[in-house]
């Protein structure tokens, strides 16, 4: 399945005055991770069914996902989405991914209308990377690279291939997706933001588990259209890592080197 596939989610159906809900969604095997579905697509998911639910032009300011527990390839699942609060100018939703009755991914996410404010202050930060050419791309290994790389291009620029004992903690670098999706929204920019592997893999010198245990994305308004086929810039570094677990935060740049997002991810690492 596509992405665009995978993220036209059916229209779910209201349960209480406050809470809505679909079943039977699957996510295949291509789009695999160990155990589990791609963290991306997965939160993408969730994103696109809290979505259905927003009436107005507020726009997407957070969103946060915590990766429960393994949400099973193949298998069908149900999205729960729940209204918090909406108020004049923020509304807040969750979105709570179901497996075999346990909880699999649960997200938060925060929506705000544009106001006319007299404060301001200019996000400036650049990258300067060059545009990817003949870019190094993250092989397809069998066994050791996920499946759902399949569907994205990752130019790096800086960074090591993961499990190659690298002395470096982080990335830089580009990412699309291999075929350009029909419309770019904000449920794949999640999506392919999540592409990326932890940047404490290239560390370990054997292949071994690691996963994703909350993720935090800032979408940064007013930006820029974007385009399907556009190149986004990324860079991540780890400000902390210890005791199996890594702390990593990721700016995101459009085609106009401008920042549209910030990541910060914790990640568990089982070398």
């Amino acid at each position: 399945m596509t992405v665009d596939e995978l993220l036209n989610i059916p229209q779910l159906s209201q349960t209480s005055e406050n809470t809505w809900k679909v079943d039977g969604l699957i996510i295949p095997k291509t789009w695999g991770q160990g155990r589990t579905a791609f963290g991306g697509i997965s939160a993408g998911m969730l994103y696109c069914a809290v979505k259905q639910q927003v009436t107005d032009n507020r726009v997407l300011r957070s969103f946060t996902t915590n990766f429960v527990g393994p949400l099973s390839l193949e298998a069908p699942f149900s999205i729960e989405v729940t209204l918090l609060r909406t108020g004049k100018n923020v509304s807040q939703f969750t979105a709570h991914a179901i497996q075999n009755g346990k909880s699999c991914v649960f997200s938060q996410a925060c929506f705000g209308v544009a106001r006319a404010s007299g404060i301001r202050v200019e996000n400036n930060e650049k990258h300067d990377m060059p545009l990817p050419n003949k870019a190094k791309f993250i092989p397809q290994i069998p066994k050791v690279t996920p499946k759902f790389l399949r569907y994205f291009d990752l130019a790096i620029d800086e960074g090591g291939i993961p499990f190659t004992r690298k002395k470096t903690s982080h990335y830089h670098g580009f990412m699309r997706f291999k075929k350009a999706p029909e419309a770019i929204t904000d449920a794949h920019i999640i999506t392919m933001i999540d592409a990326w592997p932890p940047t404490l893999l290239q560390m370990m010198k054997l292949p071994a588990p690691a996963s994703t245990v909350s993720w935090n994305l800032e979408f940064i308004h007013p930006h820029k259209p974007v385009s399907p086929t556009d190149w986004f810039g990324y860079k991540a570094h780890t400000r902390q890592a210890a005791d199996g677990y890594g702390h990593t935060e990721a700016t995101i740049w459009d085609k106009d080197n401008e920042v549209i997002a910030i990541s910060r991810q914790t990640v568990a690492i089982f070398d």
